[in-house]
């Protein structure tokens, strides 16, 4: 064990908050049944006390990775209802970027859970946050380590940049290899609805329905009669998330004369953010225009921007443009992960 390990340690045990390394983002960590330690999460951040945290365990020997014993026996303490499709996705995409909701144990606080009878677990794939969970002994309430509604962090500059008046311990990992949070699977309610993924991230449906040996797998918007106001609230999910405080403008691929009028009313010193390939009219329109416009090319596949958008989002933060104009994304599925952040920062930004 490593010193900043062991100093991590001795924060989280007296209360305190460390800011971890995951695949996904950083994440603001507590130990998850200290209630004064989970309310330090939610005044450090500005977060909303009704809004459920994950709670982040660590991974089994790797001699019991596939083992249903090794995986109930670390869900045990949160969980009450441990079923086959939970131990499926454990044994298939764990440690790593998946979050699922069951039936949370008696002992979870409500703090965590945002009063609900559910909770989120996941097991990082982070060797750093593997590192201090399987020290700690114990689960790890974690959101992103940003304030709440702005942009997620994938570096521990972003963090420190984040939190510059507070004294919030660091653990450097280098920068997140997936950028965008994790995929969350609700298994909480499969006997009425199946199993639904409330929050698109790098493990996709196909991917969840083929560890379920074809299991139906719907996104919300599929079953949105089904659904009601008691569905469970996850991370990530208000229209409003992950959002600059330069405001966003989404055009289609050719259009930007749609948009380009509306984003001049700010000034004229704008980002133009799109994909070469698709760009040729947009291109043409620019050169009748005498604007303070800066282009920047998109990366063509999803898995590179999903890891670039946060700090390319906050690099345009930082380079004070008046607009950002983004052009839309593919609507291949592959996509709808990047698709889905790139959406609620748009809601959010400019405020």
């Amino acid at each position: 064990m490593s010193d900043l390990i062991g100093k991590a340690l001795e924060v989280l045990r007296a209360g305190g908050l460390v800011a971890i390394p995951t695949e996904t983002v950083y994440g603001l960590a507590a130990d998850a049944s200290n209630p004064q330690a989970v309310e330090k999460i939610f005044s450090t951040k500005g977060r909303p006390s009704g809004h459920p945290l994950i709670v982040h365990i660590a991974q089994p020997p790797s001699s019991d990775r596939l083992s249903d014993d090794a995986w109930r026996e670390l869900l045990l303490p949160w969980v009450r209802d441990i079923s086959p499709a939970a131990l499926a996705l454990a044994k298939a995409f764990w440690p790593g970027p998946l979050t699922i909701i069951l039936p949370k144990a008696k002992n979870v606080l409500s703090q965590v859970t945002g009063g609900q009878d559910t909770v989120g677990i996941r097991c990082p794939k982070h060797p750093v946050a593997q590192d201090l969970l399987v020290h700690f002994g114990g689960g790890l309430a974690a959101p992103s380590a940003n304030r709440f509604g702005r942009i997620s962090p994938t570096t521990a500059e972003h963090v420190r940049d984040e939190f510059v008046d507070q004294p919030i311990m660091v653990l450097d990992g280098g920068s997140c290899e997936v950028g965008i949070e994790s995929t969350i699977v609700d298994l909480s309610r499969w006997d009425q609805l199946g199993y639904v993924i409330l929050r698109p991230g790098a493990i996709s449906s196909e991917m969840i329905q083929a560890a379920l040996l074809g299991a139906q797998v719907e996104m919300p918007h599929q079953i949105s009669q089904q659904l009601d106001i008691n569905q469970p609230r996850v991370s990530g999910s208000l229209s409003a998330h992950y959002a600059p405080k330069t405001k966003m403008f989404l055009y289609p691929s050719g259009q930007l004369a749609s948009v380009l009028p509306s984003a001049l009313k700010l000034k004229n010193k704008l980002a133009w953010l799109h994909f070469s390939s698709n760009s040729s009219a947009d291109a043409e329109y620019l050169k009748t225009e005498h604007t303070n416009i800066v282009e920047k090319i998109l990366p063509t596949q999803s898995d590179e921007l999903a890891r670039q958008l946060y700090a390319l989002l906050r690099q345009l933060d930082q380079e004070n443009y008046d607009g950002i104009v983004f052009e839309n994304l593919p609507t291949d599925p592959t996509w709808d992960a990047v698709r889905d952040r790139l959406g609620r920062a748009v809601v959010g930004s400019g405020s």
